[in-house]
């Protein structure tokens, strides 16, 4: 397995890319609300993409027709955006990513819409949680099982569903290359990390079981047994301590 080390220069140009996708992600949270629709949220990240120079890496890809991914309620990932409108209590996973000078950013987060139920408040703050105990992990030195192992060690405690066929991933100049980062498994196992490693970490969790369908429309990843879903996910630089997170707003680019 090949895993490209980036330089100091890469990692600034991923750093301007989810620098873009941290700025979609302020716009989509201000905006979300009952009665919006999926396509409106992927109305503003187009125009946010476009306004910074960037361009999607979602849209167009192997036939994706949107901006960004919008997964609502028991959809986990890979939700096409369109009409459907938000109504109060659901929850929605938005996944964006940006190209700059040919490097990629992506992040999902997932969103409230307005009231939503106690336990899925706690879905949410422990998926959440989950992904930085998952950082925790992300240093040179240590290897893939570890970042798996303590984002099921997390989940498990709590009694969620850990999705097993969708995970994490390499990430530079694709937005998918290797390696794929499950969210279990072994300590000490696996590839170790180095510096210079980008990799997108993302736990996705279930108030149910972890199995997993895809509806009729070919992307649309559902929990087979209709329990709601939460996911998260950042964009990381390996480094000797902790992991640097690329896909946040820089200061210098406000």
């Amino acid at each position: 397995m090949n895993i490209l080390i980036k330089s100091v220069d890469d990692i600034e140009r991923m750093e301007r890319a989810g620098h873009v996708v941290a700025v979609c992600h302020k716009r989509v949270k201000a905006a979300i609300a009952p009665g919006v629709t999926t396509q409106d949220l992927d109305d503003i990240v187009r125009d946010t993409i476009a306004e910074h120079g960037a361009t999607s890496n979602f849209l167009g890809h192997h036939g994706f027709t949107g901006n960004i991914c919008a997964s609502v309620n028991e959809e986990i990932v890979h939700g096409i955006p369109g009409p459907r409108r938000l109504a109060d209590g659901d929850i929605i996973a938005v996944d964006i990513g940006a190209i700059v000078d040919g490097f990629h950013g992506d992040s999902a987060w997932t969103y409230p819409v307005g009231a939503i139920s106690e336990p899925h408040q706690r879905l949410l703050a422990d998926t959440e949680a989950a992904l930085y105990e998952g950082l925790k992990q992300a240093t040179a030195g240590n290897r893939l099982g570890d970042i798996g192992h303590a984002i099921e060690t997390f989940a498990s405690a709590r009694g969620y569903g850990i999705v097993q066929e969708y995970g994490g991933h390499g990430i530079g100049r694709e937005m998918w290359e290797e390696p794929h980062i499950p969210n279990h498994g072994d300590p000490g196992r696996g590839l170790r990390l180095k510096a210079g490693m980008t990799l997108a970490i993302e736990p996705m969790l279930t108030t149910g079981g972890e199995e997993t369908e895809v509806l009729s429309d070919e992307w649309t990843v559902v929990s087979s047994d209709g329990s709601w879903s939460a996911h998260f996910e950042h964009t990381v630089a390996i480094t000797d301590g902790e992991p640097l997170i690329l896909t946040r707003r820089l200061h210098s680019m406000v």
